[in-house]
């Protein structure tokens, strides 16, 4: 009778065990910068995250969300706890490149896959073995870079100049807009560079200016672009001012202010939705994340739109991979990893096709050009 009765309650222990394993929780471990000098570009990701379902496929997610600060630092110890210590399924960070790609090789030790908020096409170089798994939402500066250089050659610009950070983004930036410029037979005549937090950029701008360039581009993201822009306001440059797409909040364009109007920069679609045919079907995605973002949080951000994309690929990965196995194992980590890497979806920046060879999947339709016309955000005819 003992015996009969040990084993009955051994096999109600062992029940509830296995049917608390098959219903671990998934765990989403995000660092960004939501302070520094980032913050413009890391507060509306924080937000989106806010906004996202706690269930997917029908099984619970923890996201947890850290601060790294802007600080590059910080966004590995970030990267090194959520994996350590919360043993997370998938990593997602962080807002900046340099952090980014910081971070790469703690998601590589760890063999749980990453998903990059930031632009730098080398955060998913296929030439790199460790990209394996690496991801990440935002248009690559390579595929920005081309649509800068042919708005250029469009408006008779035959020389050009740079100004950018002095990092890694400004660094990719500077290499990729060079190839570009040099498909489209532009000559690079000057070039410069600058921390985030300068608060000044005289010496660098009176050389841009003193160099001509029919064009300058402004290598930048979040409201440290505008310190350049009024610089060259101020000096009175008279060419045309290129932005990247990293300026793309409504904080720099209420720090640039009036001395933004007429700067052309290549932005994700989502930014202008309302200017898209209806026939786009990026239009309708973007609306829908638009309108609930908008009415909790107030105006729009690309930013927050690359944090949305992040959970639509989740989405649609992560009931592929439970097919395989369950969360908190290095079996659902690899599993999810393959799902995204054949991941085909349409969000509010484009539609990602990702492949073995390319594990950002965007192509022309997660681009166009835009004009910032009295602090609005107009399509470049």
């Amino acid at each position: 009778m003992f015996q009969r009765k040990l084993v009955t309650a051994l096999a109600a222990v062992l029940s509830i065990a296995f049917a608390g394993a098959s219903q671990a929780d998934i765990t989403v471990g995000v660092t960004l910068s939501a302070t520094g000098p980032a913050a413009s570009l890391g507060i509306p990701e924080r937000n989106t995250f806010e906004l996202l379902p706690t269930t997917i496929a029908g099984e619970k997610v923890n996201w947890i969300v850290l601060d790294d600060a802007s600080d590059t630092t910080k966004a590995v110890q970030n990267a090194k706890k959520l994996i350590g210590e919360n043993r997370v399924d998938v990593l997602v960070g962080s807002t900046t490149t340099p952090n980014s790609l910081a971070m790469i090789d703690a998601a590589v030790e760890g063999e749980t896959p990453m998903i990059s908020m930031a632009a730098s096409a080398r955060i998913v170089d296929p030439a790199n073995a460790k990209t394996r798994w690496i991801f990440k939402t935002p248009q690559s500066d390579a595929l920005m870079a081309d649509a800068i250089a042919i708005s250029m050659k469009a408006n008779g610009v035959q020389t050009m100049g740079y100004i950018g950070f002095a990092d890694a983004y400004g660094d990719g930036w500077l290499a990729e807009i060079k190839r570009s410029a040099q498909v489209t037979g532009i000559k690079v005549v000057a070039e410069e560079k600058y921390n985030r937090n300068d608060s000044s950029v005289t010496g660098q701008v009176l050389k841009l200016v003193a160099a001509k360039p029919d064009a300058i581009l402004i290598g930048a993201a979040g409201t440290p672009g505008a310190t350049p822009q009024k610089e060259l306001v101020a000096r009175g440059y008279k060419g045309k001012v290129y932005q990247t797409h990293g300026v793309a909040n409504p904080d720099f364009l209420r720090v640039v202010g009036a001395d933004g109007n007429g700067t052309l920069l290549p932005a994700g679609p989502m930014l202008v939705y309302e200017q898209l045919p209806d026939s786009n079907p990026i239009k309708k995605v973007a609306a829908e994340y638009i309108t609930a973002y908008e009415k909790k949080f107030g105006a729009r951000t690309t930013f927050g739109g690359h944090a949305y994309d992040t959970y639509l690929l989740l989405r649609g990965a992560i009931p592929e991979a439970l097919k395989v196995a369950k969360p908190g194992t290095k079996e659902f980590r690899v599993a999810l990893r393959d799902a995204l890497e054949k991941a085909n979806v349409v969000a509010t920046h484009g539609v990602f096709v990702m492949t073995p060879h390319d594990h950002n999947g965007l192509d022309n339709r997660a681009r166009v050009m835009v004009r910032i016309d009295n602090g609005k955000w107009i399509i470049a005819k």
